[in-house]
């Protein structure tokens, strides 16, 4: 793992992996208000479940309820979709 002196490298190798659907995502759906949310890209696993707790609390305190929280490889399209709205916010090169 890298170390944080490296946050700029370790961001542009993460947003490349995810250019090839290699970076890990924090994935939480909610059914109230119904909607999926992605954050990442983040180059491990293990890196992913060390901050998923704090994207827990965030939108619980935004009011968010019946949270699914998993720890996927993928390359999501858009990082949030809203299911009520259909609204969808693209991902956007060096996101972290």
């Amino acid at each position: 793992m890298l170390s944080d002196n490296n946050t700029g490298f370790t961001s542009w190798l993460a947003d490349l992996l995810n250019g090839m659907g290699l970076a890990w995502w924090v994935k939480i759906e909610t059914k109230t208000p119904p909607c999926t949310y992605y954050f990442g890209p983040f180059l491990t696993s293990m890196e992913a479940e060390k901050e998923k707790d704090g994207y827990i609390e965030d939108l619980k305190a935004e009011g968010a309820e019946g949270l699914e929280v998993s720890v996927v490889r993928c390359r999501p399209e858009e990082v949030t979709i809203d299911a009520e709205k259909k609204m969808r916010v693209p991902l956007r090169v060096g996101m972290t």
